[in-house]
């Protein structure tokens, strides 16, 4: 599948094109079965003429027919950059369509022919080659996983591992095809490639042993950042079953990994994904004449793991269907946030940052009332007055404990998940750690107006949170030049039973780290006060 694209280059003009057999490429095969992808023109008088690709099912040494899987639209053979195209467009299209978790809000997206064409010209045609083949074989895996006979699933997936490996060698060409095509775009095609990653750990994990720890796929998790509208944007999508199981990790060697002993449950937590959005605002201030300001805070953030598969058609009894919404129910959920921004390592022109926030103490709010009530009275001393006292106090505790702390030039927002009743850290907990168990805590969690997360089971953090900023100090010589900054973290996920009874817990985690773009500037005429308590 690595040559497709070249192969689809190198196509015959009209003219020249065979008249006893259709061009075609083998996909995968096995000693019975093999699927091909296949060209097929439609022969006239014009120069123009049509070609249709297709994907089929053959079978050796049977006179049976091959089967025909899927077709794409016609397209012109004699321009070979329109064709590819055309068929890329259409695929993507075709993916986004079949997208697993599609949201409610975008169910009709519109995907333009001239952002598919605008990016694809910017590719190199290594990148070009690698993009299409992720494309093309996610578009097959879909079809295998929906509308295509077993055996085409079972070469599907025989031929998975290498095909894989190879078509996630484009993360740039992802980058700017994702910045391209706009969001509800990118979240369909994110989404649909993170099912087709889910299946491929899973399949991964099973045939590594019962148990064994397979290991992290860095490649999996993919991530990427850009500037843009005064704005540093990370993005990230990272499967479940590819992050790091962080109890393995510790032990630092390979280590029997417990799994969920229902089938079920475990089915469930193997398709799951891990979306990331982190918005921090930029600042670029040149107000006095010895230096210029750098101040950035945290507009938004956004952690989700999002459920991946289609709804069940087929009929069910009513207790199946409860067991089926129990377990969908059941996801990971975040535990930790550690990012982090500013330059790179080892540039000079920049002061270490100017933190805006201290140490994360836990919010104590005392608030007391004095009540007194009494009157006179006549005793056997004389009289007097009879008085009574009554005091309360009152605590606020949070779910999450953010901090601000400097590593090296870069700015480092953390964020924990603490038991409200023990101040346990979640991400950090384990069996005998503490006297108290978290998990009884955050039994339904996505329920009552106290709970940590969104009723979708996610964490979202504005700007009204984490109000306060950060800043940095660069010398004038540096006005008018780009530089390049670094921005990244590492992210937390854990998963205790919520709403079914399971023993099972884990922590993963995945790291991100990438560089975006930064012009010191004036940003505009006026400056926005970041930073509480500092003035200029």
């Amino acid at each position: 599948m690595d040559n497709i694209w070249s192969w689809i280059m190198s196509l015959p003009s009209p003219n020249d094109w065979p008249s006893d057999a259709a061009p075609s490429l083998l996909l995968a095969s096995s000693p019975y079965k093999f699927i091909t992808f296949q060209a097929d023109c439609s022969l006239g008088s014009s120069l123009d003429a049509p070609v249709s690709f297709s994907i089929s099912l053959h079978e050796y040494n049977s006179p049976a027919p091959s089967r025909t899987l899927w077709v794409s639209n016609p397209s012109p053979l004699s321009s070979p950059s329109t064709r590819h195209y055309l068929l890329l467009h259409q695929l993507i299209h075709e993916i986004i369509t079949l997208s697993p978790s599609i949201s409610s809000l975008n169910s009709n997206v519109y995907l333009e022919l001239e952002s598919i064409s605008r990016v694809a010209e910017t590719f190199e045609e290594n990148e070009a080659s690698s993009f299409f083949s992720l494309t093309l074989l996610l578009r097959l895996f879909l079809l295998c996983a929906i509308d295509a006979p077993v055996e085409a699933g079972y070469l599907f997936f025989s031929a998975l591992t290498e095909n894989v490996s190879y078509a996630l060698n484009c993360t740039k060409v992802i980058s700017n095809f994702l910045l391209a095509v706009g969001p509800d775009v990118e979240q369909r095609y994110m989404r649909s490639l993170g099912y087709m990653l889910s299946k491929w750990c899973l399949l991964r994990d099973i045939q590594t042993g019962p148990k064994l720890n397979a290991g992290p796929v860095p490649a999996a998790c993919f991530s990427y950042a850009t500037s843009v509208h005064g704005l540093f944007v990370l993005k990230g999508y990272a499967p479940i079953l590819a992050m790091v199981h962080v109890r393995a990790a510790e032990t630092n060697k390979d280590e029997m990994v417990s799994e969920p002993k229902e089938s079920a449950l475990r089915y469930a937590l193997a398709h799951q994904q891990l979306e990331l959005v982190v918005q921090l605002e930029c600042n670029v201030c040149m107000r006095d004449p010895r230096f210029i300001r750098v101040d950035i805070h945290v507009d938004s953030l956004r952690m989700h793991v999002i459920r991946l598969g289609y709804n069940r058609q087929d009929d069910e009894t009513e207790l199946e269907e409860q067991d089926e919404i129990e377990i969908e129910s059941e996801r990971h959920f975040p535990s930790r946030v550690r990012f982090w921004v500013g330059p790179v390592p080892g540039s000079t022109y920049a002061t270490g940052p100017s933190l805006g926030r201290s140490s994360g103490n836990p919010e104590r709010e005392v608030e007391t009332t004095q009540t007194v009530k009494g009157g006179f009275f006549a005793g056997a001393k004389g009289k007097g007055i009879r008085a009574k006292v009554r005091s309360s106090a009152r605590t606020r505790n949070r779910s999450w404990r953010w901090e601000q702390e400097a590593d090296g030039s870069a700015a480092v927002f953390e964020g924990v998940l603490c038991d409200t009743a023990t101040w346990t850290e979640v991400a950090t907990w384990r069996p005998g750690s503490a006297p108290t168990d978290p998990r009884t805590g955050l039994r339904r969690r996505w329920r009552g107006p106290g709970r940590a997360f969104s009723k979708k089971g996610g964490l979202v953090v504005a700007g009204d949170e984490l109000p306060e900023g950060v800043t940095w100090r660069v010398g004038r010589e540096m006005e008018g030049r780009k530089v390049r900054w670094r921005i990244g973290g590492r992210f937390w996920v854990s998963y205790f039973a919520n709403e079914v009874r399971s023993g099972y817990w884990e922590t993963r985690c995945v790291e991100w780290n990438q560089e975006v773009e930064l012009a010191l500037v004036a940003g505009g005429d006026h400056h926005h006060q970041l930073l509480n308590g500092m003035d200029e």
